[in-house]
């Protein structure tokens, strides 16, 4: 554990400080570019879970306990009070396992980011859209650092960083979409932090996965009006010693940095950190896929031909995606690697259309998956956090020949960012069903210029769907 210079709360204070103190016009043009492939990504994955099971439980049991109308449910034409369109709209980002991750922070960020900001931009009308950008940001550079002063071992022990780390997020972009001081911003993040919560047993066939990242949100959208009005948060909540959030979550004084939490802010952007996923499942999954597919393009080998699978990964890979897959539902299949690695050696891809209820239990998709093994390769876990997706595969066929690809970061990752068109072809493709395509292409339109808005509710009107 690093201790900063002065006081009981030089890091809590220091991200406060950011947050309240950050201008759209310090914002380098190609961090805003990024920001804004980012968020279109976001609301794509959300408009495509609108017809989900457990997207269509939640909004209709949400909609029978709660008859305010304040803000918009993506893709629908509901509106829910804001805390339960925050739930439900993250939820909604995170409910195929389409959305973004920070690998090194271990967060799905516009999942937990954009729910909370979205309701402050329609409970708070004329908030335009470099505010919105601007805001956006904070949470997109303060919940991966609360990730990286966390670490890989913070999901490794358990906990969904989604949930936990990303109330961070969403109260920092709240926050800063309020205009709230720095006193006000440091009880938005005290408040937030005391509610995060979320358990990665989850993955393993509960519903209530998917919506870890919309209680987040809410949980920041919380935080930040009543830090406003007045109400009091833990003012030291990174550095307590008990109590506090590190210190609790890591179990000890001395497992996480708290160095990371301010460390080149508004110089070293962490936005440029979160990768998009070209894959419908767990970002933990994708290099190894990447890895199989060049494989494949330069060995091309039939199912009988193949022997077996080895995946060399890190510590939290082997221990969060390879475990011997049991047919307990989605969230189960897409998160498991074996079943993946079968899904695309059958298929030819893991995006959408291959998931669906009957392929879960998929006999020849489950067969193939016991000829997959992923085991820890010490060397890769030693190499930290931000290489913890790094793979190297072994393919070994029945003629003896062993195939070998190693990847440290998949396509779409920060490493090897996807181009724009591909990320508005992504957007099409997940929206299709969702929404006309004339509203498509004005809400893709809207987005890449939403610095031109003077009123952010003019985006947030298209990615409402009218039933008249």
């Amino acid at each position: 554990m690093s201790h900063g210079p002065g006081g009981d709360n030089p890091y809590t204070r220091g991200v406060a400080a950011f947050v309240a103190g950050l201008t759209y016009e310090r914002i380098p043009a190609d961090v805003i570019s990024r920001l804004k492939l980012l968020i279109l990504d976001s609301l794509g994955c959300a408009l495509y879970g609108t017809e989900l099971p457990w997207s269509r439980i939640l909004m209709a049991t949400l909609g029978g306990l709660d008859e305010t109308k304040a803000c918009a449910v993506w893709g629908t034409d509901r509106r829910l009070s804001a805390p339960h369109a925050a739930l439900v709209n993250g939820t909604l980002v995170q409910s195929f396992e389409l959305d973004d991750v920070h690998r090194a922070g271990v967060l799905h960020v516009g999942a937990v980011t954009l729910p909370a900001l979205v309701a402050v931009a329609e409970l708070r009308p004329g908030m335009t859209g470099p505010d919105f950008l601007r805001a956006a940001l904070a949470g997109y550079e303060i919940g991966p650092r609360v990730g990286l002063c966390m670490g890989p071992e913070h999901i490794g022990q358990g906990w969904h960083s989604g949930a936990t780390v990303g109330v961070f997020a969403a109260a920092a972009g709240a926050a800063a979409g309020l205009r709230l001081s720095v006193d006000q911003t440091v009880h938005a993040l005290g408040i937030a932090g005391t509610q995060a919560a979320g358990l990665m047993a989850a993955q393993y066939g509960a519903m209530v996965k998917r919506m870890h990242a919309g209680r987040a949100a809410q949980s920041g959208l919380y935080g930040a009006p009543l830090a406003e009005a007045g109400f009091t948060g833990i003012v030291d909540v990174f550095e307590s010693p008990y109590g506090g959030f590190c210190s609790t979550f890591s179990r000890s004084h001395d497992r996480f940095n708290l160095g990371e939490l301010t460390a080149g802010l508004g110089e070293r952007f962490e936005t440029f950190g979160v990768a998009l996923k070209f894959y419908s499942c767990v970002g933990s999954n994708h290099t190894t896929l990447d890895a199989i597919g060049d494989i494949r393009k330069r060995r091309p080998f039939t199912m009988g031909e193949l022997g077996r699978i080895v995946v060399h990964g890190s510590r939290v890979t082997a221990d969060h995606v390879g475990w011997p897959y049991k047919p307990e539902g989605l969230t189960s299949a897409q998160l498991n690697l074996p079943y993946c690695v079968a899904t695309l050696l059958l298929e030819g891809d893991v995006f959408v259309d291959q998931f669906t209820e009957e392929a879960v239990a998929d006999r020849g998709r489950m067969e193939l998956s016991r000829k997959v093994e992923v085991i820890e390769d010490p060397a890769i876990t030693a190499r930290g956090a931000r290489y913890r997706h790094m793979v190297r595969v072994d393919v070994h066929l029945s003629d003896g020949s062993v195939h070998s690809e190693t990847r440290e970061a998949p396509r779409g990752s920060e490493h090897s960012f996807a181009p724009a068109e591909d990320i508005v072809n992504k957007f099409r493709k997940l929206t299709r069903a969702a929404i006309p395509k004339d509203q498509q292409e004005a809400l893709i339109a809207a987005m890449l210029k939403v610095e031109t808005l003077s009123d952010m509710r003019e985006l947030i009107r298209l990615l409402r769907v009218s039933t008249s």
